[in-house]
């Protein structure tokens, strides 16, 4: 903690925060909530690496470009409101959200027009496509046009936004999103950044990550949390259908003679609970 006391004292300097959205990607549990999409990254990589996380990553700069016409769902200015952005970033961000989760996951969240959803997406063709996205060979422009498709935008719901630590190398301004695993598609083991993939229900994930069976970073397990105290899907759309989000950064606080990092009031909130 003393180097993140540095930056706030101004002797070292940020980097710069990427854009980046993810999403939760959910489906009905066993029990009674829902499970979440998750991917273990790879050793390997150099942010969170090992870690269990949602489908997501960086903002492509083509993300921002897709046009009205692939576009179906509460418009980008609606969207802009919701995030705490402008419209061009709040396109992009949510572009990106629907792009990163059929890159990590296979799931599209698409369809040949407004309320209808593309109910298969596993084949051969469907997975060249996605390789191409990946690699950045194709944009998802390129890649709704020549489908004859529109982002279904409506399938996402806002749910919250955090930034990395100043103090940490590599920092990202994440925005999270939820969404129900459209029926008729599924989830495929297609990560190059992943080195295994799992459904987990929410609150199984929680008790995982409190046991020391999984790591996971502290956005990526106060949401599990979240969700988990929630209930259903429904009841965790229904709360994120209200949503206007409000960037997050956590900040170094002192605790127990020591020293921990802040968190969002309601988060802080449902961990105070169970220590109770």
């Amino acid at each position: 903690m003393a180097l993140a006391g540095e930056y706030a004292e101004g002797v070292r300097t940020p980097a710069e925060a990427r854009d980046a959205a993810t999403v939760l990607l959910l489906r009905p549990g066993a029990g009674s909530g829902p499970e979440v999409y998750l991917l273990r990254r790879q050793l390997t990589m150099g942010f969170a690496a090992g870690m269990a996380v949602f489908p997501g990553g960086g903002v492509d700069a083509r993300d921002a470009e897709l046009p009205d016409s692939r576009w179906a769902g509460p418009p980008a200015v609606e969207w802009a409101a919701r995030l705490g952005v402008d419209e061009s970033r709040a396109r992009a961000l949510v572009a990106a959200a629907v792009r990163e989760t059929f890159e990590e996951s296979g799931v599209l969240l698409a369809g040949p027009s407004d309320g209808v959803v593309v109910d298969d997406v596993s084949g051969a063709d469907w997975e060249a496509d996605r390789v191409a996205l990946e690699s950045r060979e194709l944009s998802l422009t390129e890649l709704l046009t020549r489908r004859g498709l529109v982002l279904r935008t409506d399938l996402l719901a806002p749910w919250a936004a955090w930034t990395t630590p100043v103090f940490e190398p590599k920092r990202y301004a994440t925005w999270f999103f939820v969404a129900r695993l459209p029926e008729g598609q599924v989830t495929r083991d297609v990560s190059s950044e992943s080195s295994s993939v799992l459904w987990l229900g929410a609150a199984e994930a929680v008790r995982q990550v409190e046991a020391g069976e999984l790591a996971m970073m502290p956005p990526t397990y106060l949401n599990c949390l979240e969700v988990a105290s929630l209930g259903g899907e429904d009841d965790v759309l229904a709360d994120a259908a209200g949503r206007t989000l409000t960037m997050f950064t956590p900040q170094v606080t002192a605790a127990d003679g020591g020293h921990t990092l802040s968190m969002m009031p309601r988060h802080a909130s449902l961990v105070e609970g169970r220590r109770s």
